[in-house]
């Protein structure tokens, strides 16, 4: 592997031009030199922008630059030796190992730093940009300004170019001054508003250049201030919308007061470790083993759901306050039945490669691409729920038993049938929600726990049993919520938010999409 990157290092240097290459050569001697011409060579080398330079002085750094008798250089790799011009494998017979001193050693780390610009590794060039923004000194434009024009990595470039251009702000012409300043302004980085506010002082010649460019940068960084927060909005607002929507069926349409709905998310992110580690005896279904997991994830909340339905729930229509003392008595006991099945401890949930990493939006926005599927995926269940309560045989009876329940069994819909149907139907919504929960929460017995007051607050702060007000609600307080957060800290922000609510609901008793007709009879 190590003669592969040679010779690739190789071959990049023959489009080098001959004065760069005769420069390479022409500094090889002095590293067999005394300790001030080496480290006179390593400075050469590190000015050159020949990436043959980067293995030569790694090898020196090592140990395992060696010297031939006829002062010809060769490199230690293991127990072979290759020639430092030709990368060409030699005898290692007659060799010395070269010798270096604290100075050299000091040199070395910054040529080499320097040369990284030009390494094959994407990852060291943009270390070594960083560094080189970092130690800025006007010695390194012409190294900077070769790396850029070899650059391809987007990235990269960008990095390259802030440096560039701080690195141009310390040259004693003042063109070049401009021209750093104008890159500065033109960026959208925190660090180049540093680099030129410290400009300031020792530059009151071109300060009106410097003030409009940092005015450029502060409207841009308003701009991603305000379209970063605006993602965590909906971020929260997504996972609101995911865990209140179940809910939004079980309360909002049959009116059951569910306080074991928060377990329900926890058995479906449950569900969703299970079904990873069935899957790992397969490993090229690993990675779809999250999209398996929703359906079963959809069918053990929705069994256990019809479970709790028939076995207790429909004993205690029209009793509200029993049936929130024993749906809460239930969670109870469903979060010590998972602790003595799988423990207290975290379990680990492991995210598929497709939805790993991090999106870069213009102005340097991040945007993680969990919270991304984890937004589409909840407006996906809101239109299934939405579909199904609207285009289906089972949508219509749940609707004609919630509004009119005499009427609808007088026309042969079996109420109780569809009782435990549409309870099972916003279990298993929860339970879904628990899929997604999963890749951005700890998996762990009091996982729904954090959710259950903030899906009620959602549901009728929206409206009671309006699927549109479950969307507006969630969305609008997880943005509610991530605007005030920068001011007032994480649980001063939902503090007020839940002031405002109780506020708007004493004016607003039905929510923001009151039911209207027979659904608001019901």
């Amino acid at each position: 592997m190590k003669h592969t990157l040679l010779a690739f290092l190789l071959l990049l240097a023959a489009a080098l031009p001959a004065r760069a290459q005769d420069a390479f050569v022409a500094a090889l001697p002095g590293l067999a030199g005394n300790f001030n011409a080496q480290a006179e060579a390593v400075d050469r080398l590190g000015a050159l922008a020949d990436p043959r330079a980067i293995p030569v002085l790694r090898a020196l750094a090592d140990g395992r630059l060696l010297k031939l008798a006829d002062n010809s250089l060769v490199i230690r790799d293991g127990t072979a030796t290759t020639d430092v011009l030709t990368g060409a494998a030699t005898e290692a017979a007659g060799t010395e190992v070269l010798r270096i001193n604290n100075r050299v050693r000091v040199a070395l780390r910054g040529a080499l730093g320097r040369l990284q610009l030009v390494s094959p590794d994407p990852a060291e060039r943009l270390a070594a940009a960083e560094a080189v923004f970092r130690s800025r000194s006007a010695d390194n434009v012409p190294l900077l300004d070769a790396a850029l024009a070899r650059e391809t990595v987007p990235r990269i470039r960008d990095r390259m170019a802030i440096a560039l251009a701080a690195s141009r702000l310390l040259a004693s012409d003042p063109a070049a001054k401009l021209l750093g300043v104008e890159a500065l302004g033109a960026s959208s980085s925190p660090e180049a508003r540093s680099v030129l506010l410290e400009a300031r002082a020792a530059n009151p010649d071109i300060l009106p250049q410097i003030e409009a460019a940092v005015a450029a940068i502060d409207r841009r960084l308003a701009v991603r201030r305000a379209a970063e927060t605006f993602f965590q909005g909906l971020s929260l607002g997504s996972v609101l919308l995911l865990a209140a929507l179940g809910l939004a069926v079980t309360f909002g349409v049959m009116g059951v007061i569910n306080m074991a709905h928060g377990e329900f998310v926890m058995l479906g992110a449950y569900t969703t470790f299970i079904v990873q580690e069935a899957c790992r005896g397969i490993p090229w279904l690993l990675p779809w083993s999250l999209p398996l997991s929703v359906p079963a994830a959809f069918l053990v909340a929705a069994a256990c759901g019809a479970l709790m339905e028939r076995g207790l729930i429909r004993h205690l229509y029209g009793r509200p306050l029993e049936t929130l003392l024993m749906t809460f008595g239930v969670g109870m006991m469903i979060q010590q039945t998972v602790r003595l099945v799988f423990g207290a401890q975290n379990r680990e949930v492991l995210s598929p490669p497709w939805m790993q990493g991090t999106l870069m939006l213009p102005f340097d926005i991040p945007v993680t691409q969990n919270r991304l599927w984890i937004l589409a995926f909840s407006l996906v269940v809101l239109a299934l729920t939405v579909a199904a309560i609207r285009f289906t045989r089972f949508g219509l009876e749940m609707r004609a038993v919630t509004q009119k329940r005499a009427i609808a069994a007088s026309m042969g819909i079996r109420t109780g049938r569809v009782d435990a149907l549409t309870f099972a139907f916003g279990s298993g919504i929860a339970g879904i929600a628990g899929v997604a929960l999963s890749q951005i929460d700890n998996v762990s017995p009091n996982l729904g726990t954090g959710y259950i007051i903030d899906s009620f607050l959602v549901v009728v702060f929206g409206g009671v049993g309006s699927l549109a007000g479950t969307l507006v609600g969630a969305f609008g307080l997880g943005l509610v919520n991530k605007i005030l957060e920068p001011w007032a800290g994480a649980v001063l922000a939902k503090v007020f938010v839940l002031i405002a609510a109780m506020i708007f609901i004493q004016r607003r008793p039905r929510g923001l999409f009151a039911q209207k007709g027979r659904a608001a009879e019901a």
